[in-house]
């Protein structure tokens, strides 16, 4: 099973989605806003992906906090930001069984579907 973390109203989102299923391959799209996020399941994202890379540094969220938050981080304050503001979370995260991909990419969608 596919499973497709984000915002529903994000635009790279919405591109994702729409090549899932032009693919015709099923999925389950999961909103951080809506469905929630767990510390728990944030923790694996972390793990898998790296927090530096999880976390949405181009966005107007992460942008609006004080440099000297920005400068500061550290593994457990950005999960916390993330966690409090899930626009911080880079999207969208693809999930199937083990392998996971962040951002979307047609080609990279197609090789992590085809193994």
């Amino acid at each position: 099973m596919i499973k497709m973390y984000g915002i529903k109203n994000c635009d790279t989102i919405k591109k994702a989605r729409k090549w899932l299923e032009q693919h015709q391959l099923d999925y389950q799209f999961i909103d951080y806003r809506q469905d929630g996020l767990t510390a728990e399941q944030l923790a694996v994202f972390c793990q898998q992906l790296g927090w530096q890379n999880l976390l949405n540094t181009r966005g107007t969220t992460y942008r609006a906090l004080p440099p000297e938050r920005r400068n500061n981080l550290t593994e457990s304050l950005a999960q916390h930001l993330m966690l409090q503001q899930p626009a911080m979370i880079k999207r969208p995260l693809l999930q199937r069984n083990d392998s996971y991909i962040l951002g979307f990419n047609a080609e990279t969608y197609q090789q992590l579907l085809e193994d």
